[in-house]
């Protein structure tokens, strides 16, 4: 069967600018055009407008959707698969986001109760899944897929009040870092204050210290610009001038001290 662009439109709930825009990236062509100017579409092109919205739906850009659909290799039904399994785990959090919503709900109105571990059911785990976006290809190649997967189980585990103690070790240290800043001396006495609260709150979040751990960090506050920007929103260079602390502060000890 065939479709006109308007037609295929008000099927998908897709606009028929948003298909001209697809056939202009290269990303969906009609199977033809009429004579009449009309973009034509037909089975073909509806799957896989079918696998692009679904694409879009968790979120891929477009050109990596194109990637995708245009390699040798794809395969209709392993994407399907995909698709299945990766709307499941979003109902899943969701379902628990619900619960913990709807739970916090009736413990207001007294209909419940609700322990503090119980209020963050849900949430937690949706912290560790917005970070290993951001961060979790890096943080895997650099330490390593146990560590990782450590430091989540970490996190997961903690109760409210190690979670908080972890909040106030962070803004305790950049507070501290910003007044180390201006002293302009990453070996001063501020600054090494500042680099041991860092050295407090990554203990409180991840499972094994070490002094190379704590460098390797420092490094990659500097060189990706995710972190860098992080630390650069609270002092202008803050990023280089930590990790030139941390160096400080991880230094082995002399022998004899």
């Amino acid at each position: 069967m065939e479709y006109s662009s308007h037609k295929i439109a008000g099927m998908s709930g897709v606009s028929a600018r948003t298909l001209r825009y697809y056939d202009e990236i290269d990303l969906l062509k009609p199977a033809r055009v009429a004579s009449s100017g009309y973009r034509i579409y037909g089975q073909d092109e509806v799957d896989m407008l079918q696998q692009i919205l679904f694409y879009r739906a968790l979120g891929f850009p477009l050109d990596r959707i194109r990637e995708i659909l245009t390699a040798p290799g794809f395969d209709r039904k392993a994407a399907f698969a995909y698709h299945l399994a990766e709307l499941q785990t979003k109902r899943a959090r969701l379902d628990m986001l619900i619960n913990n919503v709807a739970r916090s709900l009736a413990l207001m109105k007294g209909e419940t109760t609700m322990s503090d571990n119980e209020k963050f059911e849900g949430l937690k785990q949706l912290l560790i899944e917005e970070n290993e976006k951001k961060y979790g290809g890096e943080i895997r190649e650099k330490y390593g897929e146990q560590t990782v997967e450590e430091s989540n189980a970490k996190f997961s585990a903690l109760t409210p009040a190690q979670y908080e103690e972890g909040e106030s070790l962070r803004l305790a240290f950049e507070e501290a870092l910003v007044s180390a800043f201006a002293s302009g001396n990453p070996a001063g006495e501020q600054a090494q204050k500042a680099c041991d609260l860092h050295r407090q709150w990554l203990c409180v979040f991840y499972p094994h210290y070490s002094r190379e751990y704590h460098q390797g960090l420092a490094e990659m506050y500097v060189a990706d610009e995710r972190f860098k920007a992080n630390y650069d929103r609270l002092v202008p260079g803050g990023a280089a001038f930590l990790r030139d602390a941390i160096h400080v502060y991880c230094r082995p000890p002399k022998t004899g001290d």
